[in-house]
């Protein structure tokens, strides 16, 4: 990806800028729990699958996916430990086992549960692996999602570490399935870990619920990109962003990612933009990709519903010439295993495991349909999340509704957060650009 972010100052020299209220209803709780814890037909072509980026459209794409994204880079990267032989692994708080018949790949999976409500520790040793410049990437199963958070902590020779962290799952019970996290760094020691010296990695499940049970597989490196990278994700299609946050966006040159609901802009809902508003966006170099319906998509009860409500969402943004629609935001950060199998069906990439907490993700190794988001409704949060993908070359995907609510800064701190943001060494990007990063790995 070679495109220059344009800056404050460079895009007032080429042009003007483009030019609140209702809570949108997509409420996320801001603080988790886990944060309190210590430690068919076609009006486009997709790229071809031998293209250099498969899945990537030129125009509006089809109303089909050409493949299973979720099958197709399943397996990223390399393997660093397939959990075939347990014998490395000390379980140091909770119990661990082998599970034979509940497998992302391979033989076996390793099947971790607490003792109540404490959290699950589980290590093994290091010596003699060197990750530097390296990210990391494992299957993840679990049927008490919500509460839970799951990391990866190096620890070198001389106790310094590193921690990647996903924060919440938000994988809906009882039908839980598989995903893939590449979870970004949480925190780091200073001074920094020597990587090329390691000690060990601690697998650690955190939660504040009675019980906790995780099945883990498959943990894979990546390299690490050149630099850092930040979306800015607006949901509902919200006036709010069209008349205060977009002119600021058009003055420093940054694209936001739109998630609409189709019915809202539809009838001209009070609050929320129209279809030639979006439009306008859209051509703006903000991309529009599917929310769809409003409502938890994994409370219907059938695949064949599931289905036909995926199949109606994206034609509506195909018909109204919306080239993200291969793209989705899981209304209410809703999605179980069905859904996320019928899914594939329509689009390649979106989410989201949502936290109010910093919650970043590595561009090489995540789950297609399974990211990672930050609730932006705290600037130094948001910070935090912008300067550690900065720092650690990573990628922090940041939500926002209406300035009114509770989930996303006011106004004034939205302005210094783009300010911060132009400041950084990083780059402000699209779902298209991620998705180049995703494939590139292959």
């Amino acid at each position: 990806m070679t495109r220059k972010r344009a800056t404050r100052r460079r895009f007032l020299a080429l042009s003007g800028a483009v030019g609140a209220v209702g809570m949108a209803g997509c409420a996320d709780r801001i603080e988790s729990a886990v944060d309190r814890v210590d430690t068919g037909s076609s009006n486009g072509t997709d790229a071809p699958d031998d293209s250099a980026t498969p899945g990537l459209a030129d125009g509006v794409p089809a109303l089909e996916t050409a493949f299973d994204s979720r099958d197709r880079f399943r397996q990223p990267g390399e393997s660093l430990d397939d959990f075939g032989d347990l014998d490395a692994w000390t379980v140091v708080q909770g119990s661990g086992t082998a599970d034979t018949d509940v497998v992302f790949d391979g033989e076996q999976s390793f099947r971790l549960e607490s003792n109540g409500s404490e959290n699950v520790i589980a290590e093994r040793s290091l010596d003699g692996e060197d990750l530097t410049a390296t990210d990391l990437s494992v299957a993840v199963r679990t049927t008490t999602p919500d509460s839970i958070a799951v990391n990866l902590r190096l620890v070198d020779q001389f106790g310094s570490e590193k921690v990647y962290s996903l924060r919440q799952i938000r994988y809906r019970a009882p039908d839980v399935g598989w995903f893939r996290t590449s979870p970004g760094v949480f925190q780091q020691s200073e001074p920094e870990p020597s990587l090329d010296h390691l000690d060990r990695l601690e697998v650690q499940v955190l939660h504040s619920m009675p019980e906790a049970e995780v099945w883990i597989d498959d943990l894979r490196t990546h390299e690490t990109p050149d630099q850092g990278y930040v979306m800015l994700s607006w949901d509902d299609g919200t006036l709010d962003y069209y008349e205060t946050a977009a002119p600021l966006h058009d003055e420093y040159g940054f694209p936001a990612v739109q998630a609409p609901v189709p019915r809202w802009a539809e009838q001209g809902v009070d609050g929320h933009m129209s279809i030639s508003e979006l439009q306008d966006r859209q051509e703006a170099g903000d991309q529009i990709v599917v929310h769809g319906t409003h409502d938890p998509i994994h409370e219907l009860d059938d695949a064949e519903t599931i289905d036909e409500r995926l199949r109606r969402d994206k034609q509506w943004f195909v018909d109204n010439g919306f080239e993200g629609a291969n793209y989705i935001v899981h209304p209410h950060n809703s999605f179980d295993k069905t859904s996320l199998e019928r899914t594939t069906d329509y689009h390649y990439c979106g989410g989201f495991n949502q936290a109010g907490n910093v919650n970043t993700t590595s561009v090489y190794g995540f789950d297609p349909l399974a990211l990672p988001r930050t609730i932006g409704h705290d600037l130094d949060i948001s910070k935090q999340c912008v300067d550690l993908a900065a720092k650690h070359n990573q990628c922090t995907i940041l939500n926002f509704h209406t300035f009114e609510a509770t989930n996303t800064m006011p106004e004034d701190d939205y302005e210094s957060l783009l300010e911060y943001i132009d400041s950084a060494d990083i780059e402000v990007i699209t779902f298209d650009d991620l998705w180049k990063l995703r494939v590139a790995d292959h």
